[in-house]
Parts: C-alpha cells; sequence; structure tokens
C-alpha cells in the first residue's frame, strides 16, 4: 500500500521508510509542507505519516488539504510534541491517530494497519476473482481459502490489480509504485513480476487470470469457466 510520510529528519526519515517498505508499505518519503501537498495532490495514498515540526510550519496545516479530497487517507501524526493540549489538538485538527516520538516500528505498522482496516470497515468488502479472495482490511489473499502469498513485489502488483479489479491498472502506475517500494528498479521489472505472477496464480489454481490491455496496462479477470466453479480455460 502506499504511503505519504512526512518527517524532515532524514536519518529518521530513511530508517523509517526502510522498516515500512519490510512492513509491505511503499513510503513517499518527503521533508516539508510544500513537498507533502505537492505528493498528495499527484497521488492516491492509502495513508500518512505526519511529522509537526517541518521547516516550513506545524504539520497539521497538511490536513486541511487532505480532507478536501472525498475518500483521504488516514493521517497518523508522530511527533515530539508530547504534551496533553498538543495531543488534543492533533486529534481535533482531524488526525486519525496520534503518537509520540519515539515509537517502535511495530506498533506504528500495527497503528497504520488497524487504521486502514476502520476506513475500510466503513466502506470496503472483499474482493473476489475467480476462486481468489482478498480481504482489504488485513490485505489477506486466500486461493478456496488457503492463504496465498507470493514475494513482497509480486503482492505488491497482485493487490494493486485485485483492489481495482475488474478495471485496467496502467503500467505506468505499477511501475511506480514498484520505483516506491524499491529504487532503482529495472526497466521491463513490471513484465517480469507479472510474468511470475501469472505462473504462481495458475499453479495454485486461482482461477484468475492477468491480460494484457494493449496500449494502457494489465487488467486482473476471472475466465467464465472459473467464475461458474469449472476448470480454468487454458
Amino acid at each position: 500500500m502506499r504511503l505519504l510520510l512526512v518527517e524532515d529528519n532524514e536519518r529518521l526519515a530513511q530508517l523509517l521508510a526502510t522498516g515500512l517498505r519490510r512492513a509491505g508499505w511503499a513510503p513517499d518519503v518527503v521533508d516539508c509542507l510544500d513537498a507533502a501537498a505537492a505528493a498528495y495532490r499527484s497521488t492516491r495514498y492509502d495513508a500518512i505519516v505526519l511529522d509537526r515540526g517541518l521547516p516550513d510550519g506545524d504539520g497539521l496545516e497538511l490536513i486541511r488539504t487532505v480532507r478536501d479530497r472525498e475518500e483521504a487517507p488516514p493521517v497518523l501524526v508522530m511527533t515530539a510534541r508530547g504534551a496533553l493540549p498538543e495531543r488534543c489538538e492533533g486529534l481535533n485538527k482531524g488526525a486519525d491517530d496520534y503518537v509520540v516520538k519515539p515509537v517502535a516500528m511495530e506498533e506504528l505498522v500495527a497503528r497504520l494497519n488497524a487504521l486502514v482496516r476502520r476506513r475500510t470497515a466503513r466502506g470496503g468488502t472483499s474482493v473476489h476473482c475467480g476462486r481468489m479472495e482478498f480481504d482489504p482490511a488485513s490485505r489477506a489473499i486466500t486461493v478456496d481459502g488457503a492463504p496465498f502469498d507470493p514475494p513482497r513485489r509480486e503482492r505488491m502488483i497482485l493487490e494493486s490489480l485485485l483492489r481495482a479489479a475488474p478495471r485496467p491498472v496502467a503500467k505506468e502506475a505499477l511501475e511506480e509504485r514498484l520505483d516506491t517500494f524499491e529504487r532503482g528498479i529495472g526497466a521491463n521489472a513490471v513484465e517480469v513480476y507479472v510474468h511470475r505472477l501469472r505462473k504462481r496464480l495458475d499453479e495454485v489454481g486461482a482461477g484468475a487470470v492477468i491480460e494484457t490491455v494493449r496500449g494502457l496496462g494489465y487488467r486482473l479477470s476471472a475466465p467464465p469457466a472459473a467464475r461458474q466453479g469449472g476448470t480454468p480455460a487454458a
């Protein structure tokens, strides 16, 4: 899932980004309000981690920009400003959660996952494609009830396709997610991971296929036989 990390301490930002990637998040890191606002306007995020003491102002100012979008992502404020009035101010101004530095990576990830689960529970349901089911709240993927957990990069692509299904996802959007997850990916990275993912889906009998949409990208779909419970088409 895509995350905007707003933190001006370069060392801390690097440590947080590394830990978040290991937990399956794809963080974009910015160090000021102006850059955060620009990133938010151009990208759809699943969550935001926001510092308050930024070079160009209080991070809480970003929340007004975030709330202007109809489907706004949850905002977790993570800051050294931990006095009771400051915590209340952050929550009253629209933060979904407020934690005081330092915070363990395990707790940060758990809080983010909880925020996403709550948002999904309000407006999301499980996604079915063939014999595969995806729970947006827990991010669990199963095939006929059995867990299906491909490697992280392939999983990132599969989640993107599942969330969009049956709509196609542009190749450029998948490239952007992979590049955020791990800088410096190869020119044909998406093609390589899609090829591997297609083989895994076939091996587990997912009943879902990744179609190439010429001139755009990829789409996840279930052949008619798979939707009816029969053997997937070759």
